[in-house]
């Protein structure tokens, strides 16, 4: 099997292609290993949506089900050990990438009950289980960036695991997730721990600014006001990069630290799926290369750029000053970007949570059915 050329020049431009999906049919049919061998796939992101989407269609999951239900499993112990084994089998598939990227990339996260996400102590609690669960160097623990999550991912980081910070809307949080990484690294080597084995990524949504942004603009009207439409995700993202560079490029913390072996926490360019159909399927993509960063794609999105993404080189470095002065004229128009983000976060959690409730009744309704 040959890569891809679209997605192997997406590679070799530094960026880390990851798939944003993961399901037991992936995984027994043999598509996950054949994207590895053809689409450049070096990693896998789940999140509580797609665990719910996978769990409700088909019946990859109906016999495990069925034995959970004689055993007696209550409904949170079921999903813990479904998910648990789909990314523990995720991981092995992945142990190559793993192991050729010197631990870089084969990655594959879960993501703590979203139900936590402003509980700190539980999140660090559930985060050491699942990393016991699972029991995979490889694997990353999402853990959100609320304001409850960041000491949670300094904690978590302090004990040696690695992390997937997500839900990141705002360059202002995104600095904060980057402090708690150095002072979870900083913790960890005061333990003892090897903080070469530590890696983690800092997970930047990008669609979703542009989906709230874009209807704000709309509401506006005015000809700057929808000029500036589509401009805000790509700009965001740039910031972000801008800031991350600021930090492990150079940065004289984390020089101290890198001495010791510590590795930069990556952007990760998450929510990559274009909302608005006048916009090209790529766009979050082929406008967001840059060295060491991820793209996790939906399959949709990573079959376009498969098809038709041009890969022209990195698009991202020196374009923060070009980045600020969106951001400059969205302020300018009305747009109160600080209410946009708060917004957002509260959104996500919200809709990753609805996913997990939905999650729980539909498999309560199975471990029912399969106790009958």
């Amino acid at each position: 099997m040959t890569q891809n050329p679209n997605l192997a020049a997406l590679s070799a431009a530094g960026v880390s292609v990851w798939l944003d999906d993961l399901s037991r049919d992936r995984l027994q049919t043999g598509n996950l290993r054949e994207l590895i061998d053809t689409r450049s796939i070096v990693g896998v992101t789940t999140n509580p949506s797609i665990f719910q989407v996978a769990l409700s269609k088909g019946h990859a999951y109906d016999a495990q089900l069925e034995e959970l239900a004689k055993r007696g499993a209550d409904v949170d112990a079921t999903i813990r050990t479904v998910t648990t084994d789909d990314v523990r089998n995720a991981c092995d598939v992945l142990a190559k990438q793993y192991e050729t990227s010197d631990g870089v990339d084969g990655r594959v996260s879960i993501e703590v009950d979203p139900r936590l996400a402003h509980d700190t102590d539980k999140t660090i609690l559930q985060a050491l289980e699942l990393w016991k669960i699972v029991d995979r160097p490889n694997l990353l623990i999402k853990i959100p960036a609320t304001l409850a999550g960041l000491p949670a991912i300094t904690a978590v980081i302090a004990e040696g695991v690695s992390v997937n910070v997500t839900l990141i809307f705002s360059v202002e949080r995104h600095r904060a997730v980057m402090d708690a990484y150095l002072a979870g690294l900083e913790a960890a080597r005061e333990a003892g721990h090897d903080l070469s084995r530590i890696h983690s990524v800092a997970s930047f949504f990008v669609s979703r600014v542009d989906t709230e942004i874009d209807a704000r603009l709309e509401k506006i009207g005015t000809p700057e006001a929808l000029a500036l439409r589509g401009q805000a995700g790509l700009a965001n993202a740039r910031l972000a990069y801008g800031a991350y560079q600021e930090v492990f490029e150079g940065g004289e913390r984390f020089e101290g630290l890198e001495a010791k072996g510590a590795r930069v926490q990556r952007p990760l360019w998450a929510s990559t799926g274009v909302k608005n159909p006048d916009y090209p399927d790529t766009l979050y993509v082929t406008e967001l290369v840059a060295p060491n960063t991820v793209n996790t794609m939906p399959e949709k999105t990573l079959e376009a750029v498969a098809d038709h993404g041009e890969i022209t080189g990195d698009t991202v470095t020196g374009t923060t000053d070009a980045s600020a002065a969106v951001f400059a004229r969205l302020r300018d128009v009305g747009i109160d970007l600080g209410d946009v983000f708060k917004v957002l976060e509260d959104e996500g959690v919200d809709k990753f949570e609805k996913s997990w409730l939905e999650l729980l009744d539909a498999t309560q309704g199975q471990l029912d059915a399969a106790g009958k």
